[in-house]
């Protein structure tokens, strides 16, 4: 009897903390950018190429995020704004016409390399928004090449 007492006051302590959680808020603030250093502004690419970078990219590398419903439930919240905010440091296509040409041709080389290389999207993204077919790899590592030349 002691054991089953201990395990109900053990989650109904765990189901407190997790209700308290959810009142500490994650900053979801986004800088100030210019619709004209957009990426996709400055490219140009075809309306599926376009579709691609919204549906694979832009959740973590540009101020456009889209937060599905779980990511309001702490700790979820916290875990999914850092690593948007990692994402934002490494590339953000918001803030493309803001680089040099020469970290741009930088960019544009990882962007077909970790396409390429199955290592973007990250599983962690395709696990919830679905992830790409080698045919949309292959457009999009040729295109990000195409920019490059």
């Amino acid at each position: 009897m002691r054991k089953g007492r201990f395990l109900k006051k053990t989650g109904l302590i765990l189901l407190i903390i997790l209700v308290i959680l959810q009142f500490i808020p994650v900053d979801r603030s986004v800088s100030k950018v210019l619709a004209g250093d957009d990426f996709i502004a400055m490219t140009k690419p075809t309306e599926k190429i376009e579709e691609l970078l919204r549906a694979n990219c832009y959740d973590c590398h540009s101020v456009e995020t889209k937060h599905p419903w779980y990511s309001n439930v702490a700790p979820l919240s916290w875990w999914i704004a850092h690593h948007v905010e990692e994402g934002r440091e490494e590339l953000n296509f918001s803030n493309w016409g803001k680089m040099s040409s020469e970290k741009q041709d930088h960019k544009l080389e990882e962007c077909a390399e970790e396409v390429e290389e199955g290592k973007m999207p990250l599983k962690s993204y395709t696990l919830t928004h679905g992830s790409l077919s080698d045919d949309e790899k292959e457009i999009l590592e040729d295109w990000f090449e195409s920019l490059r030349e």
